[in-house]
């Protein structure tokens, strides 16, 4: 069993699902509506769909023949607090280059 974490960056890996995601920010859409921008089929999109389903970033909703998905963003925010320590890892040695640059500058603008 896989854990979350490599689920949800498992569905992230294809542009065409990160695409989706970036669509269903703006609110609901159904399939159709979000096929329309791809030059794919209506299976393939939906295909895409079923993964992101799976990996708990889609939802989709039903209201009576209508039924669009929207946006589950708790697994970007697990994901993102994951990332989080390895952000706050890099700012930090990223501050770290940069006063050392700012000496280098500094020592080499005080030579004759």
């Amino acid at each position: 069993m896989q854990d979350h974490l490599s689920i949800t960056f498992a569905a992230l890996a294809d542009p065409t699902r990160r695409a989706i995601l970036a669509r269903l920010t703006e609110g609901p859409a159904t399939v159709n509506e979000l096929a329309e921008p791809f030059a794919t089929t209506l299976p393939t999109v939906s295909r895409h769909l079923k993964v992101l389903e799976e990996a708990g970033l889609v939802v989709k909703e039903r209201s009576a023949q209508y039924r669009p998905c929207r946006l589950d963003t708790a697994p970007l925010e697990a994901a993102d607090q994951w990332i989080e320590r390895y952000r706050a890892f890099f700012g930090e040695r990223f501050d770290r280059l940069g006063a050392q640059l700012d000496a280098m500058v500094k020592a080499k603008g005080e030579q004759p």
